[in-house]
């Protein structure tokens, strides 16, 4: 999926966000640039699957607006992540129903022979922690949300939210220790 890139005024989300509870159009689409490839990216990241993340990400939008009403116009960037993450729970939570639990799967690859990028290894790592792990480091690392945002998004404490920020490197740091080593090695 590809976005523009616009660079949007901090006081222009503003009035957006206000004028959103009115059902301004405007409003939505300024706020859809905006927040679009950061939503997209935390659906794929929490999901794994593009075509699944696309699905969740247009649910989450169509939601946003759907929902403008019940927007109390604190933080919409935490109300915004809050409702893509339910919607990715949903999504999690279908997909578990049809999947058997695949074994392979959940084992770190220490033998591969092929030149598999890094980003790929990354990414299956990320697969691997549990969901509560795994939301909270794409948070943090990947959309740059601070320790407060996360737990505002995840409706947990502040030290909640960084115990599972800190808990979440530990695991990718020992999955991805392979890897480093045959890096390191070459």
């Amino acid at each position: 999926m590809l976005f523009k890139k616009k660079n949007i005024a901090e006081d222009e989300l503003q009035n957006a966000t206000k004028a959103l509870n009115h059902g301004s159009a405007e409003a939505f689409h300024l706020l859809y640039q905006n927040y679009a490839p950061k939503v997209y990216r935390y659906c794929v990241k929490m999901l794994g699957d593009e075509i699944l993340a696309e699905d969740a990400f247009q649910e989450t939008f169509v939601r946003i607006y759907e929902k403008r009403d019940a927007f109390n116009g604190q933080n919409f960037s935490a109300w915004l992540f809050t409702i893509a993450r339910n919607t990715c729970y949903n999504y999690l939570r279908q997909k578990k129903e049809h999947e058997s639990y695949d074994e392979t799967f959940h084992q770190p690859d220490r033998t591969s022979n092929q030149d598999i990028g890094l980003k790929d290894q990354i990414d299956k790592a990320m697969q691997m922690l549990p969901v509560p792990l795994r939301e909270a480091v794409i948070l943090r690392e990947y959309e740059e949300c601070t320790y407060q945002e996360i737990a505002d998004i995840l409706q947990i404490e502040l030290s909640l939210a960084k115990i599972r920020v800190y808990r979440a490197r530990i695991i990718l740091r020992k999955l991805l220790q392979p890897l480093v080593k045959e890096i390191n090695e070459s």
